[in-house]
């Protein structure tokens, strides 16, 4: 009986010593929930550079007045302020809104 159980813990070491330590995708060594948030986050700040970038567009649009209606010079024309590039770049934009934030 002594002799069985011996054979069988040296026939079970060698199986754990052959046998991978991890089968691929079983168990993850990545931490995933700070590398969403880090993904939510720079998506986010992309998104919102983006939208100050468009806002800083139309703001200096309509302080040029680059969009005034020709016909009613009173007026803004809406579609061209969807469009309109007042500034070369959109860092330049961004650059402008975020030294002149209180302004």
């Amino acid at each position: 009986m002594q002799m069985t159980q011996d054979k069988q813990k040296d026939l079970m070491s060698m199986y754990r010593e052959t046998r991978p330590r991890e089968f691929f995708g079983e168990k993850s060594t990545t931490n995933h929930l700070p590398w969403s948030l880090l993904i939510l986050l720079c998506a986010l700040a992309i998104w919102l550079v983006l939208a100050l970038a468009a806002a800083e567009n139309q703001r200096y649009a309509l302080q040029t007045k680059a969009c005034q209606d020709r016909v009613f010079p009173t007026e803004i024309d809406t579609a061209c302020l969807k469009q309109i590039k007042s500034r070369e770049h959109w860092w330049q934009h961004v650059g402008h809104a975020l030294v002149h934030l209180g302004s």
